[in-house]
């Protein structure tokens, strides 16, 4: 019997995700050539209430419908009980995330970008070792329920990674960088070449003794402040009572500076998609306006329990059930030129990269780390790679106090969008 039959019968309401995703990888490891593998994976996932109570099951065999029917039920009859209602259709904002010039890339055109970017990075630097890692995938997902839903959207996601490794003596040094899109871009060297000018930086290494001191995050050191505050915002974290935000909605939180965006509608970028991964229509959501707290992001879980409306912020894998997560993550870009930013900082820190960076107790704000990849800024000039130092502090504490906000931004990380941000004192320990 088909699916929703069965499912029209044994349930208040019911949801039924069915996706599938083939994959195509190349992988070049220590300058060379390694595996390249197509994987085609498919399932259907499916949730019910059943006597105001919520079940999931999953399954990588679309044929077994007696079987996933009575699992989600049999779930069900432990699961919690949640005042929620699948949605209804609505018209989404058109999102462009499928590409034919992506779908259809052979895994030739793939060995190929990464042999380009190997000859570039080896002819720059022809010491190091370099490991790539290409993958592209079409992903078609479509999800139906007991209100007349009815939605299906492809995706055409593309990344790029490339790590590098530079020995020299006792000196290790390795940097990473990567792009993440839905749709084909020709300048996909230029992150490699801006790999490159961090790494011809990172050969002169200078020292410093530490202390307090201004300290720059670049886009990339801005996870450090961007891991707790995802979390942070996250309405499951907010019921749970563990977001240090709860309770706080209207307050100024952060120095005017700050504004956070969370936007799940921008064309080509990687986490964008026309509809949430329950059906909700992804959306724009302002969630820190000049330092002032607006909202968080809400599934149809937590939504409910908050008696609010979901943000279109669901994700989730076939074998788990949705939950709140950002999409595109966006630091609004300030209103001060990097060049004068540094030119007001006599001796100080950039901050690229951390070591540890989201371990412990993340959500909490509170972050010490060693520094993996720091320059030395000396009179308005980055003069040097350092080394053997760590920061300390809290987020919430030092986002109160923002010297400065870069006019330039860039995408990092794939999913982030950050300018410099400009701590003007924090405690540096050589």
């Amino acid at each position: 019997m088909d699916i929703i039959k069965q499912l029209e019968k044994q349930a208040e309401q019911y949801e039924v995700l069915r996706t599938k995703n083939e994959e195509t990888s190349v992988v070049y490891e220590a300058n060379k050539l390694k595996t390249s593998t197509v994987a085609e994976t498919s399932g259907i996932a499916v949730r019910v209430i059943s006597k105001g109570k919520l079940g999931f099951a999953a399954s990588t065999d679309a044929a077994a419908v007696d079987k996933l029917v009575s699992n989600a039920l049999e779930s069900a009859s432990f699961g919690e009980e949640v005042p929620l209602t699948f949605p209804r259709q609505q018209s989404a904002n058109p999102v462009k995330t499928y590409d034919p010039v992506v779908a259809n890339l052979p895994i030739s055109r793939l060995v190929d970008v990464g042999k380009e970017i190997l000859d570039l990075v080896l002819a720059t630097e022809p010491d190091v070792r370099c490991s790539i890692y290409l993958s592209r995938s079409i992903q078609s997902d479509s999800i139906c329920n007991q209100t007349g839903l009815d939605i299906s959207f492809q995706r055409t996601p593309l990344s790029i990674v490339v790590e590098v490794d530079r020995i020299v003596g006792d000196d290790i040094l390795i940097m990473y960088d990567g792009q993440a899109t839905t749709m084909w871009e020709d300048d996909y060297l230029t992150f490699v070449r801006n790999l490159l000018d961090k790494l011809k930086l990172a050969r002169k290494v200078v020292t410093s003794q530490g202390g307090n001191m201004p300290v720059l995050f670049s886009p990339y050191g801005t996870l450090a402040l961007t891991i707790p505050l995802n979390e942070g915002v996250n309405g499951k974290n907010v019921y749970k009572g563990t977001s240090p935000m709860k309770g706080k909605v209207g307050e100024y939180l952060f120095d005017a500076k700050i504004s956070l965006v969370d936007d799940g509608t921008l064309d080509g970028k990687f986490s964008s998609a026309p509809y949430d991964d329950e059906g909700v229509p992804r959306r724009r959501n302002v969630l820190v306006e000049r330092g002032k707290l607006n909202g968080f992001l809400y599934d149809l879980k937590t939504a409910a329990q908050f008696n609010v409306e979901s943000t279109g912020s669901a994700s989730r894998s076939l074998f788990n059930v949705p939950q709140p997560a950002t999409t595109n993550f966006i630091i609004q870009p300030g209103e001060t030129g990097l060049k004068a930013m540094l030119k007001g900082i006599d001796e100080g820190i950039m901050v690229e990269s951390l070591l540890g960076l989201g371990q412990g107790n993340v959500i909490s704000g509170a972050f010490s780390n060693p520094l993996s990849l720091a320059f030395k800024i000396e009179k308005g000039e980055v003069v040097g790679r350092v080394k053997n130092l760590s920061i300390s502090g809290n987020v919430y504490s030092l986002l109160k106090n923002v010297a400065a906000v870069s006019k330039e931004a860039q995408w990092v990380y794939s999913t982030f969008y950050a300018p410099y941000i400009l701590i003007p004192e924090m405690n540096v320990v050589g």
